[in-house]
């Protein structure tokens, strides 16, 4: 009985995966359709709270853009940083040829979702139509806002959801192994998210590369309904705008709007994101993005079953490999493209260390999430 059930359900893991696989290759890669430009305005929200290492570099992307400089603006959100952040963004603002606002977000100390109030009080402040999102350790390409808009004019799109990597630079070996597992294993969410945007049943974003019309934002009531929860700005927001409007969320599947964002340097970082990540499921409205993760979590605490059940000999080996090649290797597959697309081929070796350990992942933090889902994030205690 065991082993049917846990056959049963990595079959059906194995057919989604499949079934994923031919919606990533069948949907292709964007190609601008008119030789019209969008003229669109847009404004680039970006939410800071302490990113003195890295924000001039993304303002200096953001300089180099392709799309007409009167045409977009920058709204940098600084959210009480205790470094040089706001200093170093207010000394580039007299240097740069681009329109730069500083939002300066004064301390709350009832505030308990303070990116959410950083982009919310920086869309009010907006001039453009099209909001256009991301974080101040991201890197951005030259074509990145022209893609956005024609794609969005294009489409019609009500919100864009693109895609979004880990930038690996790290010198030392361990830490580059340990950013290039980041990649990996981040790159699952961004194809499967993808993906479902693309069935029209949409489940994961990343606020790090998104875009949606201003006027849906406010449509459909912004952040309300959930200010409770620090986490959501981009997921919570991109199911409002499915809901309302099914067919106007779209993904954005173009190497020229790749996103690439910093890895965490430390497991405690990297816990805290995922824990917070992790604890979101339990408050979606949507009853089949509440089922997938249910089921996501089931399919891999079942390798964890299979294996112990194998140690106690309840499994014979050719059991424990069926189990195992149905888990492994549509998912291997659909990582091979998904990775690819990213520029990330030289990972694709990795995939196998990460699958063995993704099961012990996904189960560790299901459970964790069940309890008092307070983390520390940018130097604040949240939930």
């Amino acid at each position: 009985m065991l082993t049917i059930i846990l056959i049963s359900i990595v079959s059906v893991y194995f057919l989604m995966n499949i079934g994923l696989t031919f919606v990533w290759l069948t949907n292709q890669t964007y190609r601008r359709q008119t030789d019209k430009q969008s003229l669109l305005n847009i404004s680039v929200i970006i939410p800071v709270r302490n990113e003195a290492e890295n924000i001039i570099n993304l303002l200096k992307d953001l300089a180099r853009q392709s799309y007409p400089k009167d045409r977009f603006e920058v709204i940098v959100a600084d959210d009480d940083s205790t470094d040089e952040t706001l200093a170093l963004v207010k000394n580039f603002q007299k240097v740069v040829s681009i329109e730069l606002v500083i939002n300066t977000i004064l301390p709350d100390e009832r505030n308990v979702s303070p990116k959410k109030r950083a982009i919310e009080s920086s869309i009010q402040l907006a001039r453009g139509e099209l909001i256009v999102t991301t974080d101040g350790d991201c890197r951005v390409g030259e074509e990145w806002l022209e893609t956005i808009a024609n794609f969005q004019t294009e489409k019609d799109a009500y919100l864009i959801s693109a895609p979004v990597t880990f930038i690996n630079d790290a010198k030392n070996w361990l830490k580059s192994l340990w950013q290039q597992i980041q990649t990996v294993e981040f790159s699952s969410l961004i194809g499967s998210g993808a993906c479902s945007v693309i069935m029209k049943k949409p489940n994961m974003c990343n606020g790090a590369n998104l875009a949606y019309l201003k006027s849906v934002f406010y449509e459909v009531g912004g952040f309300s309904g959930n200010e409770n929860l620090a986490s959501g700005d981009d997921e919570f927001l991109m199911h409002k705008i499915a809901t309302r409007f099914p067919d106007k969320v779209h993904f954005l599947k173009s190497q020229a709007v790749i996103v690439e964002t910093q890895a965490h340097d430390s497991l405690k970082s990297f816990y805290y994101q995922r824990k917070r990540w992790a604890s979101k499921w339990k408050y979606y409205d949507s009853f089949f993005t509440t089922v997938l993760a249910v089921f996501i979590f089931l399919a891999n605490f079942s390798l964890i079953v299979t294996a112990v059940s194998f140690g106690f000999r309840q499994l014979d080996l050719t059991q424990l490999l069926i189990i195992f090649l149905l888990k492994f290797s549509a998912e291997l597959l659909f990582l091979i493209f998904v990775l690819s697309f990213l520029g990330k081929k030289n990972l694709i070796w990795l995939i196998p260390f990460v699958q063995l350990m993704y099961p012990l992942y996904v189960t560790f933090f299901g459970l964790v999430t069940q309890g008092k889902n307070e983390y520390i994030w940018k130097g604040r205690k949240l939930r």
